[in-house]
């Protein structure tokens, strides 16, 4: 298990991070990697912004840990080194190479034939947040009162789901849930998901993970304690409910929040009402209604025989037709910005209301009493009085409908405990 928190003031934006990798309850090793690499300064932020990453490794024996750890080596690597002065493009590429790496070494040593591991990357950016993505391992953004998610699963689940534009519940039984149509490592070539750019605002946060958490844990569960708890509360909260549904997968999560953004690098914000494309249809509006004016001008002028008046009309009206022409040629895409030369992907693909609810937070008040009540049946001897301030403020904030204060409260006892089981099994 491993984690890391951390808050970066030195160039904007402001970012909190936090990262987990679990083993889970039922595997006996973790083939899940990740990385972290943040910008050294500001000319690096501006070129090559953050960079996160998840990889969920498949294969028998160490094979699928050592495709995962190659992934989470291998792109930062290949995307730093780039001489492409598009990130997108950069990060693309990396993905493919190292592929083309996994794949060769997979074929290399018959004990890792085959293997192979998801890799969903965040790049945190001036434009905005791309996504590089193959697998199931998923990007999500928390923003307000929803979270999105920004990636489609590469699996038989997800495409069953989307060929027949169903929700999960809808899917049959029969469809398994595990297995995957691309990942990196089983063949020689792959083809990399591009998603973005999505433009930052502030308390922007973001979430990537392997199917460990996505597989028990609901989005709405996800969305709530995402809400309610900082980043490194979160991401050890999400992989203790995890592993209290059951863990049967190694677990990884990885949390980036978006503080202050530079508003002179950083393209309008979806949802801000001062956008580049607006401005630029209304200059278009407004020559095209001069041109409109101006020709009518001209057919009165003649008609009146103020030829002279009426030539002066018309070629300025053949110049004002022509920049309307080529306004609206060139015209940027309606929510966009023209520093975005290009928008990929077609996400976000779903997303939830991250508002907890009654039943949420009865679900959270559920969990905490039933592990209190197995550490208790264990003996574990304790101080457990922040659990029962917490259980009572958790209880109170219920009571007056404010779910979310009570999840963020059980949330916590329900760390709490997990904490306190693990310190247990390794004495």
């Amino acid at each position: 298990m491993n984690a890391t928190d951390s808050e970066s003031e030195n160039f904007l934006p402001v970012l909190t991070h936090a990262a987990l990798s679990d083993v889970g309850l039922r595997r006996a090793n973790n083939q899940d990697a990740l990385a972290v690499v943040l910008a050294p300064n500001e000319e690096g932020w501006r070129r090559r912004g953050h960079l996160f990453l998840v990889a969920d490794g498949m294969g028998a024996h160490a094979a699928g840990e050592l495709a995962s750890k190659l992934a989470a080596e291998t792109v930062p690597h290949l995307y730093a080194k780039s001489r492409t002065d598009s990130p997108a493009e950069a990060i693309g590429q990396a993905i493919v190479d190292a592929n083309t790496r996994i794949h060769e070494q997979g074929e290399a040593n018959s004990d890792f034939h085959g293997m192979g591991t998801t890799c969903s990357t965040l790049l945190l950016l001036p434009e905005g947040a791309i996504v590089a993505h193959v697998g199931d391992s998923r990007v999500y953004r928390l923003r307000g009162d929803h979270l999105e998610q920004l990636t489609a699963d590469h699996s038989l689940y997800w495409e069953v789901s989307a060929a027949a534009q169903a929700r999960d519940a809808s899917v049959p039984d029969y469809v398994p849930k595990n297995i995957i149509t691309r990942s990196l490592g089983p063949k020689p070539t792959v083809e990399v998901d591009l998603e973005g750019p999505f433009p930052l605002l502030k308390g922007d946060l973001f979430l990537l993970c392997s199917d460990g958490l996505t597989g028990p844990v609901t989005d709405e569960e996800m969305a709530a304690l995402l809400r309610c708890l900082p980043p490194a509360e979160a991401v050890q909260s999400l992989v203790d409910l995890a592993n209290l549904k059951g863990g049967p997968d190694n677990i990884t999560v990885v949390i980036a929040q978006v503080g202050e953004v530079d508003t002179e690098l950083s393209p309008t914000a979806e949802g801000d009402s001062a956008s580049p494309a607006i401005s630029q249809r209304g200059w278009i509006w407004l020559t095209g209604s001069l041109a409109v004016l101006l020709g009518l001008l001209a057919v009165v002028a003649w008609y009146l025989s103020y030829k002279n008046l009426a030539l002066i009309a018309f070629l300025v009206d053949i110049f004002a037709w022509a920049s309307t022409v080529s306004q609206y040629m060139t015209q940027t895409p309606s929510g966009s910005s023209p520093d975005m030369r290009e928008r990929w992907g077609e996400g976000p693909y779903r997303h939830v209301d991250a508002r907890p609810t009654a039943q949420l937070a009865k679900r959270f008040a559920e969990i905490a009493a039933q592990v209190r009540e197995a550490a208790h049946e264990e003996h574990h001897d304790r101080d457990w009085q922040d659990c029962h301030r917490w259980h009572a403020a958790a209880e109170q904030a219920y009571q007056r409908g404010k779910f979310q204060d009570a999840v963020r409260e059980y949330a916590r006892i329900i760390s709490c405990v997990m904490a306190h089981v693990r310190e247990k099994g390794s004495s």
